[in-house]
This record gives C-alpha cells, sequence and structure tokens, in this order.
C-alpha cells in the first residue's frame, strides 16, 4: 500500500513528464531538433505579415500571458502540498466545538435530492462526532422536510427584496441573516453548501478543526466530483479543471496568503456569523 506521500511524489512525477512532454513536442523547448508543431524554416513576421499584422500577432501571443499568475499558482499548489492528505484527525473533541450551521441552499425543484442529501449529511455529521450542529435549508419553494431537532427548513416569501437588488442564491443567503429569521450568534460558523453537495467524514472533521483552531474566519474547502455514478463523462471530465483549482490555485492562496486573490467558490465556505453581520453593518 503507497502512503500519502509517495503518491504525492508520483504525482509529481507525472505531472512534471507530462509538461515536459508536450513543451518537446509543440517547440518550447527545443531537443536534438524536435517539435512536432515548429515549422522547418524561420520566417520573418515583419516581412511576412507587415508592420499591422505582424504587430496583432504579438498582441495576441502576449494575451496568452494573463492566465500565467493562475498557472503558477496552480504548479505550485500542486506540487508543494501534499495531494493525497491523509486521514483527518480530530484536534479536540467535537463537545467543545461551537455551533456549526450547515445551510444549503435550494431553488426547491428537487425535492426529493434535497431530502435524501440531508439525510446522508446528517449521518456522516453523526459518525463524525459532531453534536452541537444544525442542518439547514433554504429554499425558494417549500420541500418538506421531516420536522427534526437538528433540521431546519427556511422558506423565502416571493416578495422579499434584498436592500441592494441581490437575486438567487444571493438573496436567499441574504433572507437567512434578517433579525426575524435568523436564529445564529455571532460565535456560531455557517458551512454553505449547494444541495448536490454531500458531506465526508473528514471533510466533517476538517471543519471541526477548522473552527476549534479558531485562526481565521472564511474557510474553503476541497470538492470533488464522480464519486458516485458517473452520468455523463464528457461533463464529468470538464468538471475535474474545477478539482484542480482547488488543489492547485486555491490551496495555495489560502494556506501561504490566507485571502482569496483569485476566485472564491460558492459552496463549501465555512465563514462565522460575525464576519456576515459586520460587513451588513458597514454597507
Amino acid at each position: 500500500m503507497l502512503t500519502s506521500k509517495t503518491k504525492h511524489y508520483l504525482h509529481c512525477l507525472l505531472f512534471l513528464t507530462v509538461i515536459l512532454v508536450f513543451e518537446i513536442f509543440s517547440g518550447g523547448l527545443k531537443v536534438l531538433n524536435m517539435g512536432a508543431l515548429v515549422p522547418a524554416t524561420e520566417i520573418n513576421p515583419w516581412v511576412q505579415y507587415g508592420v499591422i499584422g505582424a504587430s496583432i500577432l504579438y498582441i495576441l501571443r502576449l494575451i496568452t500571458f494573463l492566465p500565467l499568475p493562475q498557472v503558477l499558482f496552480n504548479f505550485i499548489g500542486l506540487t508543494f502540498y501534499n495531494a493525497f492528505p491523509d486521514k483527518v484527525v480530530l484536534k479536540g473533541s467535537p463537545l467543545l466545538a461551537p455551533f456549526i450551521c450547515i445551510r444549503v441552499v435550494t431553488r426547491g425543484d428537487f425535492p426529493q435530492l434535497v431530502k435524501n442529501n440531508v439525510n446522508r449529511n446528517m449521518n456522516k455529521c453523526l459518525d463524525a462526532g459532531l453534536e452541537n450542529f444544525l442542518i439547514e435549508v433554504v429554499s425558494d419553494k417549500p420541500v418538506g422536510l421531516d420536522q427534526r431537532r437538528r433540521i431546519r427548513e427556511v422558506v423565502v416569501p416571493k416578495e422579499y427584496r434584498t436592500k441592494s437588488g441581490a437575486l438567487f442564491k444571493a438573496r436567499a443567503l441574504q433572507y437567512c441573516l434578517e433579525d426575524k429569521v435568523n436564529i445564529l450568534s455571532d460565535s456560531d460558523w455557517i458551512v454553505h453548501l449547494d444541495e448536490e453537495t454531500l458531506l465526508t467524514e473528514n471533510s466533517v472533521r476538517g471543519i471541526l478543526n477548522f473552527v476549534m483552531d479558531g485562526k481565521h474566519q472564511f474557510g474553503q474547502g476541497l470538492i470533488t466530483y464522480a464519486n458516485e455514478e458517473v452520468v455523463n463523462w464528457i461533463t464529468t471530465l470538464a468538471d475535474s479543471f474545477r478539482v484542480t483549482d482547488d488543489m492547485g490555485k486555491l490551496k495555495l492562496q489560502f494556506l501561504m496568503f490566507h485571502k482569496p486573490l483569485f476566485s472564491w467558490k460558492g459552496s463549501f465556505v465555512v465563514t462565522q456569523v460575525c464576519n456576515f453581520f459586520g460587513h451588513l453593518n458597514n454597507n
């Protein structure tokens, strides 16, 4: 059985090999005059295409450097940080953890999906030892969740309008923060999930460690895809780039700089309640 570090080293080796092979065959690196995509004879673009044509071509080539910072962050994040971390170990007792609200936002178009995922997430939380928590579903339409102690359903009224005119998901989340709706205190934490997002025991333990540590008031977790039945391989493979983004760019910006320098996802966001109300008061 390969260890976590061994898997990561093999991952880095394969990653660098793919980059090296691509650079050689595309002509980025000249090795023994190789380069399948490089023309056999050199041309002078200023003579071949004229000043205007050559200038346009050079500008287009320079534009390709715009994503370079994100590419570098992805590369560093995927190589410097272990891509195959070990099982998360709790750093403290879940009984001492602050109150956590797992807030799921949905339009309510697929109530059975929401019910199934709420039950699965509830079981994962209990299996991980989480005690002081609530799963709150915020929906535009009634979902019909079972009335249980750790489950709360909030339906956003059709006539509700935010001060900023926010729509859709932002509107629903804002409604939860209104004085007559909010039941959380400033010291509580919120885990934002989409209706299709499923928790794992590792993710719950990671959330517990994060909130008990208390060093930061915002956090972002890794979301993977195709963990169960694959319905469409094309869209699944397309989504794999989002996992790469999580493991590379986002991981580096949060672990090293503790800031969302490039981007921030809308799901699996962990934040303390006081941050929301502080932002609202400032606005």
